[in-house]
């Protein structure tokens, strides 16, 4: 069998399309949360937790497991689905998203939730604390890999620079960056806010291997994660071109549902679109 099938791949895709349905319930009965920036980090996401990682979720604190760390805490509701999907926590538990005493908070707290590495939210430290734990990985001489996602607002914020930096200057070819270029960020476009091209170069020119795929193609999301565990030397970041609110008609390159819930009637029409029963 090819590695990466034509089974596999339709694997994730059926995957992805349940963990949009999740996150879109999900913030619908919570009244408030992130669809579109979740939407575009579901298929990166569910490559990460249905094909790529070391983890096992009966043991969430397993030494060697591989990390992951959402830097774009807001995007939480899709990480918390495929948490739940691969058997981190009960997928009933996703309907207490927001509320009182749950364990899914509106942005990730690794005090609460299984699987969660880091508590993220905050714009732009993602990428430090994954630096810290691929240098613990090489202090401690551990093969665990580091993956984290960082959005495209987040490369506005100076602390990505200086994370950037330092982990070429420690040649951490353990750790994996992706962007989830969606190209749009929490007040518009990226390129009215604060331009980021040519962003690959930028990023060459701290040193990372630069690898861009389309986001949503799960066959060069997968190699682009073959191909980043064969650099050696130096850190590998995925510009992964997304688009806001994929898969859902009315939040596709919508700015306002970068966090808004959808209504009643919205949240009927997304569910028919994702093929679910609202």
């Amino acid at each position: 069998m090819p590695k990466h099938s034509r089974e596999l791949i339709g694997k994730l895709e059926y995957e992805a399309l349940k963990i949009r349905r999740h996150l879109i319930r999900m913030i619908y009965q919570a009244g408030s949360g992130h669809p579109g920036g979740s939407l575009s980090a579901t298929d990166v996401i569910t490559a990460l937790y249905f094909h790529v990682l070391n983890v096992d979720p009966k043991d969430p604190s397993w030494v060697d497991r591989d990390r992951f760390v959402l830097s774009k805490g807001h995007a939480c509701p899709a990480w918390y689905a495929a948490l739940a999907e691969t058997g981190f926590f009960p997928i009933e538990e996703l309907d207490t998203l927001r509320k009182i005493g749950s364990r899914l908070q509106g942005h990730p707290d690794m005090r609460k939730t299984p699987g969660v590495e880091a508590s993220t939210g905050s714009e732009g430290q993602g990428l430090s604390n994954g630096i810290g734990m691929a240098l613990a990985a090489k202090l401690d001489r551990r093969s665990y890999r580091i993956y984290v996602m960082v959005g495209d607002g987040e490369n506005d914020c100076g602390q990505t620079w200086e994370a950037a930096m330092s982990a070429s200057f420690y040649k951490l070819d353990n750790l994996c960056a992706i962007v989830d270029r969606n190209l749009m960020q929490l007040d518009g476009p990226t390129k009215h806010i604060m331009s980021l091209e040519p962003l690959a170069d930028k990023w060459k020119a701290f040193g990372w291997k630069v690898l861009e795929i389309d986001g949503h193609d799960f066959t060069e999301i997968l190699k682009a994660f073959d191909k980043a565990e064969s650099v050696k030397g130096k850190p590998t970041v995925i510009i992964a071109r997304t688009l806001k609110g994929k898969g859902v008609s009315f939040m596709e390159g919508a700015v306002g549902f970068h966090g808004k819930a959808p209504n009643e009637e919205e949240y009927e029409q997304a569910m028919t679109e994702l093929g679910g029963e609202p």
